[in-house]
C-alpha cells in the first residue's frame, strides 16, 4: 500500500512541476505588476490550469501526509539511534585486526644501537 501511494505522490509530483510550467506567466515576482487587468479587481480570473494546479497540489499535500502516517506506524516507537545500534558491528581490538598492515619494516630502528649510523662510535 505504501509503495502504490508513494508512486502516486511521484506521479503527482511531476504532473504538478509540468502544469506549473505551462501557466502563462504575469510577470513581476510574488504578484507585484501582473498587467492591467488584475490592477481593479484584484484577482484574475482562474483558468483551467490553474485549477488543475489546485487539485493537483491538494492531492500532493494529502499524499505527502498519508506518506507520513505510514512513515510514523512503520517506526513503532523506535529511535533512529536504537536502529543504528542494531546494524553496527562490535569493537574489536587493534591487536586482533588482521585488517591492519605490519608496519615492521617501517620503523626507526632503536637508538643506541651498535650498527646504528647516527649513533657516534668510541673509536
Amino acid at each position: 500500500m505504501e509503495n502504490v501511494v508513494l508512486v502516486i505522490h511521484l506521479l503527482l509530483a511531476l504532473s504538478l512541476i509540468g502544469v506549473v510550467l505551462m501557466q502563462r506567466s504575469e510577470g513581476g515576482g510574488l504578484g507585484i505588476g501582473g498587467g492591467g487587468g488584475g490592477a481593479v479587481s484584484g484577482r484574475s480570473a482562474a483558468t483551467a490550469l490553474g485549477k488543475v494546479t489546485w487539485i493537483l497540489a491538494i492531492a500532493f499535500i494529502i499524499t505527502s501526509l498519508t506518506l507520513t502516517i505510514f512513515a510514523a506506524q512503520n517506526s513503532a516507537g523506535s529511535s533512529v539511534v536504537d536502529r543504528l545500534g542494531d546494524q553496527l558491528p562490535p569493537a574489536s581490538q587493534e591487536a586482533d585486526d588482521p585488517a591492519l598492515p605490519e608496519v615492521d619494516g617501517l620503523l626507526p630502528p632503536p637508538t643506541g644501537e651498535a650498527d646504528d649510523p647516527l649513533v657516534p662510535t668510541a673509536d
